[in-house]
């Protein structure tokens, strides 16, 4: 007998809620919509319309009590107006990045055709933005051979021109021109090596290789000042995304190697969550 739309979200909702996700409702109507082709609105004008075959609707959600991604499941997620494809082997794009940047945004402003460098750029969401939202020359550095694929489609999907270097940020600078980039910045690997199986269950799914900063989490911090400053401009920038405590680090390790002006930008919880500084040669 088939069963109405709104019984799904209902029994759904009811799951999610006693599995302890988070935004169970959030999470029943996008499954909903993925499944069914139903919108937030539709649901509630329609409420009543019946629906056959639930199969794909019913795997869905087992999937995601399992601890699954919403993300993964959708296929898709938007980060800052752009649509990014994802999927296993590729990190998540996150609210806490649109810290990180908003600030490459607004030092951006206004400079005439920029040369930027997003490295470790997973799905392009950070290097995507910036070439869609500013007049830049935009370079993106990616390893991962299961995160490159998503990488040059949300390329193609957001109709940006971004070029892409395939390979490793330690083994690749002499790849590229000294002196060269206005802006260099990175959402790096920044997690503890031996905290990434304490987290929470969803964070398991995503690459291991997205997520381990090595044993205290600051591996490609301190590679990326000591090897790829070079590659700025005098008075160029660099700038990361912060796991929580890192600040203060980051900064000596930014200010030992002549970054000078350097500030941070905090997220809605507090938590400082973007550090960039200037460079200046002497």
């Amino acid at each position: 007998m088939a069963a109405v739309i709104k019984e799904f979200y209902a029994k759904t909702k009811d799951k999610f809620d006693k599995a302890g996700i988070d935004a169970p409702a959030f999470n029943s109507l996008c499954l909903i919509e993925k499944a069914f082709g139903i919108t937030q609105n539709e649901l509630l004008i329609n409420g009543d319309m019946q629906i056959g075959d639930a199969s794909l609707f019913e795997s869905l959600v087992e999937r995601r009590l399992s601890g699954e991604p919403l993300q993964y499941l959708l296929g898709e997620w938007e980060f800052y107006g752009c649509p990014l494809k994802v999927g296993e082997g590729v990190l998540i794009p996150r609210d806490d990045t649109e810290v990180l940047l908003r600030a490459c945004l607004d030092l951006l402003k206004n400079k005439k055709n920029p040369k930027v460098l997003d490295l470790c750029s997973g799905s392009g969401a950070l290097a995507i933005a910036i070439a869609k939202h500013t007049d830049s020359e935009v370079q993106a550095v990616e390893k991962s051979d299961r995160a490159l694929p998503y990488l040059y489609e949300n390329i193609r999907l957001n109709g940006v021109d971004v070029k892409v270097t395939e390979g490793d940020i330690f083994e690749l600078t002499d790849s590229f021109e000294d002196g060269f980039f206005d802006l260099i910045l990175s959402n790096p690997p920044y997690i503890k090596s031996d905290e990434i199986a304490t987290l929470q269950k969803e964070v398991g799914f995503e690459p291991r290789l997205a997520l381990d900063g090595g044993e205290d989490g600051y591996d490609f911090y301190r590679f990326i000042i000591s090897d790829w400053t070079d590659k700025l401009k005098s008075g160029g920038v660099l700038a990361f995304e912060l796991g929580e405590g890192q600040l203060d680090l980051v900064k000596a390790l930014m200010s030992g190697k002549g970054y000078t002006d350097i500030r941070s930008q905090t997220d809605l919880g507090g938590i400082q969550r973007a550090v960039y500084g200037t460079l200046n040669r002497k």
